[in-house]
């Protein structure tokens, strides 16, 4: 009988941040510190919005799901960061690292299309405004969701697929904090220049479709309002600019990884910490920071109190 890959090699180890214990425990309080203020964030934000109907509009319903996918990102890799900041013998099962890859994947690919999504909702209340509510119906905003959902999914199924193909049967040191595809893959008992390609590519097309399906929304927008505004310039900055801000934050570090990667270890766990960690953390901030509605439900919110 031929040996499954989980007989062969049963789990893996993580190398972490760094090496130095002095500075695991230093780095324990502000990581906690960051999850915490993470779930907080985003789990507020959806309940916000789902308990004020002043905000039970599109783009607080796609918001609302952005805030939860964030949510559900970080909590893949950083409790498990968390932990191992504690402990020497940083491992975790064959199985475990599957499953972070199936999750981070998920919710990666389906926060590229909810962000493309944004972008669409943003493209129609500025371009289109008299046709805003009939194109932005309750129906679409659903369909948008599960588009995200389903397209994720899809993604992050084929990417385990091809790695699961892989036979691991020696080295089994990750130099990271999770299981990401191009560092597990080097591991394998042979040759995955072939697929490696193919696993950039697949994340690569999808990373690159959404990204240029945002530039060409947001230019699309500026350039509208520009043209149909005394002050468009301005205008179109303050409408826009929280949506730009978090699809550089998100894209910025994903590109660096799947599409134009460095190879410099320490620069690798630097976008791995920005996007899995900080990325997740600053979009409820920068939402809730620069939206008068948010503001406003949360005065309203805390003079009930």
């Amino acid at each position: 009988m031929e040996e499954t890959n989980q007989s062969v090699v049963s789990e893996f180890i993580f190398q972490g941040l760094c090496t130095s214990r002095e500075l695991q425990i230093f780095l324990l309080l502000p990581f906690s510190t960051l999850y915490l203020m993470s779930v907080v964030g985003n789990l507020f934000v959806v309940i916000l919005i789902i308990t004020d109907h002043h905000l039970h509009s599109p783009m607080y319903f796609l918001l609302a799901n952005l805030s939860f996918i964030d949510f559900c990102l970080s909590s893949v890799t950083t409790p498990k960061l968390i932990t191992d900041l504690l402990t020497n013998t940083k491992t975790i099962s064959f199985g475990g690292c599957m499953s972070q890859i199936l999750c981070v994947h998920l919710f990666a690919g389906g926060e590229m299309i909810l962000l493309a999504s944004m972008a669409y909702d943003r493209y129609v209340a500025i371009c289109r405004p008299l046709h805003y509510t009939t194109i932005m119906d309750r129906q679409k905003c659903i369909w948008l969701i599960l588009i995200s959902w389903i397209i994720g999914l899809v993604h992050s199924i084929s990417q385990l697929i091809l790695i699961l193909e892989l036979p691991f049967c020696g080295p089994r040191v990750i130099d990271s904090f999770f299981c990401d595809i191009p560092l597990v893959m080097k591991l394998a008992c042979t040759d995955t220049s072939t697929l490696g390609i193919v696993v950039n590519a697949e994340s690569g097309v999808l990373a690159t479709t959404c990204f240029i399906l945002l530039l060409i929304s947001y230019t699309y927008i500026l350039l509208t309002v520009q043209l149909h505004s005394k002050d468009g310039s301005s205008k179109a900055l303050s409408t826009c600019t929280s949506h730009i801000i978090v699809v550089v934050l998100f894209f910025g570090p994903v590109i660096f990884i799947y599409l134009w990667p460095v190879n410099i270890t320490w620069v690798d766990k630097f976008l791995a910490v920005f996007y899995s960690v900080i990325t997740p953390l600053l979009n409820p901030a920068i939402y809730t920071l620069r939206n008068r509605d948010i503001k406003n439900a949360i005065k309203k919110l805390i003079n009930h109190m």
